[in-house]
């Protein structure tokens, strides 16, 4: 909680999900920057934690939201872990491609994601059909093509905190979620668990082919909107207005710390070195 210089909520409700995401999304930054350092990225929860507390730094999906989860869950919360296929124009990408949290609380189900970079900065209604908006954006979620009638909305997780198979208590088919009218990811409907997601996350961190690959990139919501390092250019946008520029090679580190609390020893690579993932 001191990481996200955040108070425990009283109970597990809405508000305090609410107040705990966008708190996350201002101390804890989204960055790939151990693809371009040659570290190591295990999903271990005690390797998570060591990295986005231990070390104040921050992650991408997998880290991120799977240690929330863990968060979440020790303050009492239901949270399910689920796979997304993330867009690529209006085609979605393979399973595991994203990792977003499903969290029931007593008034139904709530889409998590402190994640996926620039997105909604609180939880958005699972079962929910017209549009949802926050200081993230608009959202709207709708049934995925194919999805059969009267499996759209979300059900009880059964008595082991899954969800159902097709068809089965707890069901409701692969959703859509659309961001500012454009699609963000494909939601599945079922249930993993955190290391279901280690082999796609070793092929982002080590494929020419992920995007994660290609260029260091750190992004962070703040009170007023958002800043990003993406490899030498700072992008700031404050109260609606953006402005871009191009750092010097000596002004990376330093701005890795002043816009993200990171503490570096030196600047991560285009291309990154070498990179090993997985569970330690």
């Amino acid at each position: 909680m001191d990481r996200l210089d955040a108070t425990r909520p009283a109970k597990p409700d809405v508000q305090g999900l609410r107040a705990l995401q966008l708190a996350h999304l201002r101390a804890v930054p989204f960055e790939n920057l151990s693809i371009h350092l040659g570290e190591v990225i295990s999903l271990e929860p005690d390797a998570l934690f060591d990295k986005v507390v231990g070390r104040r730094r921050g992650g991408f999906c997998y880290e991120l939201n799977g240690l929330f989860a863990e968060l979440l869950t020790a303050l009492g919360y239901r949270v399910t872990l689920l796979a997304a296929r993330v867009f690529n124009g209006a085609t979605p990408g393979p399973l595991f491609d994203h990792l977003a949290l499903r969290v029931d609380l007593d008034d139904g189900p709530w889409l998590v994601d402190v994640g996926f970079g620039d997105f909604s900065d609180g939880p958005l209604r699972l079962d929910g059909r017209a549009e949802q908006r926050d200081g993230g954006g608009v959202f709207q979620i709708g049934l995925a093509p194919g999805v059969p009638d009267g499996h759209g909305a979300p059900g009880t997780p059964d008595g082991h905190g899954g969800l159902g198979g097709h068809g089965g208590p707890g069901y409701f088919g692969d959703l859509d979620i659309a961001h500012d009218g454009d699609p963000a990811y494909r939601l599945t409907a079922r249930p993993y668990e955190l290391a279901d997601f280690v082999p796609t996350c070793w092929w982002q961190a080590t494929s020419p082919k992920s995007h994660f690959t290609r260029s260091p990139v750190c992004s962070m919501r703040t009170a007023r909107g958002r800043t990003t390092l993406r490899g030498r250019k700072l992008i700031q946008t404050v109260d609606g207005e953006r402005t871009e520029r191009v750092l010097d090679e000596t002004e990376l580190l330093p701005a890795y710390l002043d816009h993200f609390g990171i503490t570096l020893d030196r600047v991560p690579s285009a291309g990154g070195d070498t990179v090993r993932a997985g569970r330690r």
